[in-house]
């Protein structure tokens, strides 16, 4: 099924882009319509209509935000290398900065992992795709393999074998951050052997396609390290890219996959994910805090999801849902 361009999040649960099925800008796919089994059918159905109604005003927006910070945060970050070798960079400046993008980057790929920057076949549509391509760089994880598997995440949202979260799974936050450190170890059944575990199962082009992306990233990583030690530069580089990017990824394991589908054992659409209130406030977590409504509505921005939810709130806690004061 084509969702067509301006199409409604309600009109469609899904449109296809080549072999890859991705959630529209209304409810994922694969996620069941289940509330509170008290209520009875009709009155859940209303509720749902209404639900739907309300998160239709908050789609779309002011999505120029996403690239302009994505594309003005790749420029200054890629300035630290020749400013640093000429030894006019301030080097802890720049590594509180490289850490900031590496975080920030993974929420304007976010944005474009779900479209909402460019639908396909729009004449933003080449936006969309670059945005997510420069914003995963810092991470070295590429737009290919991360849209991939976060839409997968959403298919089969906290299921053992088939969610590609799941291995953030942890008793409490304290052991959350160990394992997003773990999980990227040699020899630990971690997030990379799901992946490629999950990509062979998949067999697509795009999977293959994605694993060789990884690999040249990786490559031209290590490269840039490697040559940048050798020329005397091992301090910077370790500041400039390869530190911020294992907190970064420690931040956003912690943040966007462990804190708001803790403890994981739910799968319902209701369920498999939960609101929360942060100690760093909404914008120090990433905006995780309503990650909720991203499940339920893919297309409302995460700079928007908080004003979706108090407008939800009311909608939601008929059926059931814990609302906290957010």
């Amino acid at each position: 099924m084509a969702v067509t361009e301006g199409q409604g999040a309600t009109d469609a649960i899904f449109f296809r882009e080549g072999l890859v099925e991705t959630p529209a800008r209304g409810d994922a796919p694969a996620i069941p319509l289940t509330g509170d089994a008290s209520l009875d059918k009709h009155i859940r159905v209303a509720l749902l209509k209404e639900e739907r109604e309300i998160a239709r005003r908050f789609e779309g927006g002011k999505m120029w935000i996403y690239p302009a910070f994505a594309f003005t945060c790749y420029a200054i970050w890629l300035s630290f290398f020749p400013l640093a070798i000429m030894g006019w960079l301030n080097l802890p400046l720049a590594f509180v900065l490289s850490t900031v993008f590496a975080v920030g980057g993974y929420v304007t790929s976010h944005e474009a992992m779900h479209s909402n920057i460019g639908r396909p076949g729009s004449k933003t549509r080449w936006l969309n795709e670059w945005t997510g391509k420069v914003s995963t760089i810092i991470i070295v994880f590429p737009f290919s393999m991360a849209r991939l598997m976060h839409l997968e995440h959403h298919y089969h949202c906290n299921h053992p074998e088939k969610d590609p979260d799941y291995p953030d799974r942890a008793n409490g936050p304290w052991h959350a951050i160990y394992k997003t450190w773990l999980n990227r170890q040699p020899g630990v059944d971690g997030s990379i052997h799901i992946y490629k575990r999950i990509l062979a199962e998949m067999g697509t082009k795009e999977a293959a396609d994605s694993l060789k992306d990884t690999i040249r990233l990786q490559l031209i990583f290590m490269a840039v390290l490697f040559g940048m030690a050798w020329s005397g530069y091992a301090i910077e580089a370790a500041l400039i890219w390869w530190l911020p990017r294992h907190i970064g990824l420690s931040y956003i394991r912690f943040y966007l996959s462990w804190a708001p589908h803790h403890p994981r054992e739910e799968r319902g659409r209701y369920t498999n994910t939960r609101l929360f209130k942060s100690r760093l406030g909404h914008i120090g977590s990433i905006g995780m805090e309503t990650h909720f409504i991203h499940h339920l509505y893919p297309g409302i921005p995460s700079h928007r999801t908080k004003e979706a939810y108090h407008a939800l709130r009311p909608v939601l806690e008929k059926r059931g849902v814990h609302c906290p004061e957010i």
